[in-house]
């Protein structure tokens, strides 16, 4: 069984739920969260391996069904690999605008429930509940009311951990999945915690999950054992200390709200390295009007507009430029990113990735937008605005740019 494998397998289904005196921290995470939307739309998948991410020969697995997963499929595993290990799965694009609309409304059913949410991506996050005990009962009881609404609201199934600390109601959630839910009582914190491998705990990867097996320390209960002191003489001291603190327990984070997203992006692998400015440029336009129907579709506005450049050899460079003032108009943002990319010398370099990036966000409503006679920007808002009306009602890429009709390097213009 892979490391990956070892620490998301799915735990024993709890029965009826422990003492959650104090447990007052939630970790909600939706289960297979891609593939759960998908399926949705085709609910004759249902049972099958269904994989969602790129079909390319450069494509990467964004979500696996568990009957995936069964065969050793994961995210972040190459797409090439994914289908040698699972023939049969069935492959499908994604589908990021819609999964951003099912995740805002599953976090506004947090919110009724709490203020106190914490989301960590589109398909996970933190909530503190110790305020809402009085109005929907204990934090057991109220993992369960939010089980029953993402369900019955939106469809799909989620896990929840219960605990005391953030940590361990993450590590609970993925011990109860799929479609569980597991307490941890705080008096049982330290059972759970060191039965587990050392590699479930924040901040250990391969290469520090191989200086501990090189002393012999294979479980949380082994690190446990080891003094403060001996920690950080092998693994440095502020990594020493961090899980020393963690092997027992002690996660003193709290739940912090946030509100909007911090930023707004898209990025593309081509199948072969690119070096051709006008197909990059092309590409860079399609970004832009995604990330710009992003924004608007969220209400959303950005200062910042970032580019990533990936070359063949891996190496990544980002450049950015903060506007004078905030926009939403793909016209902006495109014709931005293309003179970051110009800056950064690469006209003849081979490319294997290109990503757009809008940060520095604030709500479109509240940004006071400067006017000025025969504003030449007008008329493209519009434009974006009704293209924005067409796609929601004829689909994506029922109007666009004309340059994006046609591709003379062969790939199409679909929605990836």
């Amino acid at each position: 069984m892979s490391r990956k494998q070892q620490l998301h397998r799915p735990g024993p289904q709890p029965g009826p739920p422990g003492d959650d005196t104090g447990c007052t921290v939630l970790h909600v995470d939706m289960d297979a969260f891609f593939v759960s939307v998908e399926l949705l739309g085709r609910p004759e998948l249902r049972g099958t391996p269904v994989v969602v991410g790129g079909a390319g020969p450069r494509g990467v697995v964004a979500a696996a069904s568990y009957e995936a997963r069964t065969y050793g499929v994961h995210s972040a595993m190459p797409m090439t690999r994914a289908r040698r290990l699972c023939p049969q799965a069935v492959v499908l694009p994604p589908r990021h605008d819609v999964y951003a609309r099912v995740s805002r409304a599953v976090m506004e059913v947090f919110r009724s429930v709490t203020p106190l949410v914490e989301p960590l991506a589109l398909d996970e996050a933190f909530l503190d509940v110790a305020g809402a005990r009085r109005r929907l009962g204990r934090p057991a009881e109220i993992a369960q009311v939010i089980r029953t609404q993402v369900s019955e609201q939106q469809g799909i199934t989620c896990s929840v951990g219960v605990a005391s600390t953030k940590f361990v109601a993450k590590l609970a959630s993925t011990r109860c999945k799929p479609d569980g839910m597991l307490v941890v009582p705080v008096d049982g914190v330290i059972d759970f915690l060191h039965a587990l491998p050392v590699a479930a705990l924040w901040g250990v990867g391969e290469r520090t999950e191989q200086t501990l097996a090189r002393l012999g320390l294979l479980t949380v209960h082994d690190l446990a054992q080891v003094p403060l002191s001996a920690l950080q003489r092998e693994l440095g001291s502020a990594l020493g200390a961090h899980l020393h603190e963690l092997a027992w327990g002690r996660d003193p984070r709290p739940v912090v709200a946030t509100g909007q997203d911090k930023s707004i992006g898209a990025e593309e692998t081509f199948d072969t390295d690119i070096d051709e400015p006008a197909i990059i440029r092309r590409e860079l336009l399609r970004l832009a009007e995604k990330v710009g129907a992003r924004l608007r579709s969220g209400g959303h506005v950005g200062r910042t507009v970032c580019v990533k450049l990936r070359m063949a050899d891996f190496k990544t460079m980002t450049r950015s430029r903060t506007l004078r003032e905030p926009t939403d108009l793909a016209r902006v943002i495109y014709a931005t990113v293309c003179e970051l990319y110009e800056a950064a010398g690469l006209d003849r370099t081979p490319l294997r990735l290109v990503g757009v990036r809008v940060e520095n966000l604030g709500s479109a409503d509240e940004t006071p937008r400067q006017l000025a006679f025969d504003e030449p920007d007008t008329s493209w808002r519009e434009a974006e605005r009704v293209m924005d009306l067409a796609a929601s009602r004829f689909g994506k890429g029922a109007v666009r740019p004309a340059v994006l009709m046609n591709r003379r390097d062969g790939s199409d213009t679909r929605e990836r």
